[in-house]
């Protein structure tokens, strides 16, 4: 599990090297996703069935999906890969305030409190990152949207088998950021002439390759390994491996670019508030879980 974490938290490092905008990253990454994924799925004998509805909410929640990649990816572009990633961290508590909603559930005052607190790691953020501003508000976006989806799987895989949400999940994304691309009338060859095919190391870091590695690797082998995984692992334990992606994002974004990610001490202090926060939610969570037995 810790292995698939890390293979996600290098997303934000992919983001970062491809040279193309966030929407032909996007774009790419979810119709080689799907290809590779259904290709695995019909190998194995897996079936795509679901009703007409059921297909319809789940394309509905793919552009959900593909307009969090889409702000992912360019609050990279316009901020850092560790900003981008601090800001992400947030999605637990946003899905802890919509689950409320989604399950007709009352809101937990505990719940508030973490709320709270994150706003105020987000406050030291904001006050002593200013130049990344839009970064962060755009990043911030990207958690919201995660979390919506995340809420939505939980009502979804209740029915469906995880491999068939994801698939038409990732189908209808691309499809509507097809429809998006073309009324935007971007949907043309600069879809592909803009990938370059090598960089300063050769084809290793040009854009087709990356973007290969983004949605086969870290993609579509992440999803088959972390269903598996979920077999043998309880939920809570997936819970608390997935918080940690922030924390190897970051650390590889130092490692592998430099100086361009290293923050004010005042950063890290924000960050350190978010993920304490979304730890002890999964801590009080897990606890409720336990005495509600």
């Amino acid at each position: 599990m810790h292995f698939i974490v890390f293979i996600w938290g290098f997303t934000g490092i992919l983001g970062h090297l491809i040279t193309v905008d966030a929407y032909t990253l996007v774009w790419h990454r979810m119709w080689m996703a799907t290809v590779v994924l259904v290709t695995y799925l019909l190998i194995i004998g897996r079936s795509f069935r679901a009703s007409a509805r059921e297909i319809i909410t789940l394309l509905l929640a793919g552009s959900v999906i593909a307009a969090h990649w889409i702000t992912f990816f360019h609050a990279i572009k316009i901020s850092t890969v560790s900003v981008t990633l601090a800001c992400l961290s947030t999605g637990a508590l946003f899905t802890a305030l919509l689950e409320p909603i989604f399950f007709r559930r009352k809101l937990d005052v505990r719940e508030i409190l973490l709320g709270m607190a994150v706003v105020v790691g987000l406050y030291i953020i904001f006050n002593f990152e200013t130049q990344y501003t839009l970064g962060i508000i755009v990043a911030l976006s990207s958690a919201f949207l995660s979390a919506l989806f995340s809420v939505i799987n939980g009502l979804m895989v209740k029915r469906l088998k995880p491999n068939v949400i994801t698939t038409y999940e990732l189908t209808g994304g691309w499809i509507a950021l097809t429809v998006y691309l073309w009324i935007s009338d971007r949907l043309d060859q600069g879809l592909f002439t803009s990938l370059t095919t090598t960089g300063s190391l050769g084809w290793l870091n040009g854009d087709w390759f990356l973007i290969f590695i983004l949605a086969s690797v870290c993609t579509a082998y992440a999803f088959i390994e972390s269903v598996r995984v979920m077999k043998v692992l309880s939920p809570y334990s997936v819970m608390l491996t997935i918080n940690l992606e922030p924390v190897y994002g970051i650390l590889m974004a130092a490692l592998f670019l430099g100086e361009r990610e290293k923050m004010s001490p005042q950063f890290y202090l924000g960050t350190i508030i978010i993920l304490s926060v979304v730890f002890i939610e999964a801590w009080l969570r897990r606890r409720k879980q336990v005495v509600t037995g």
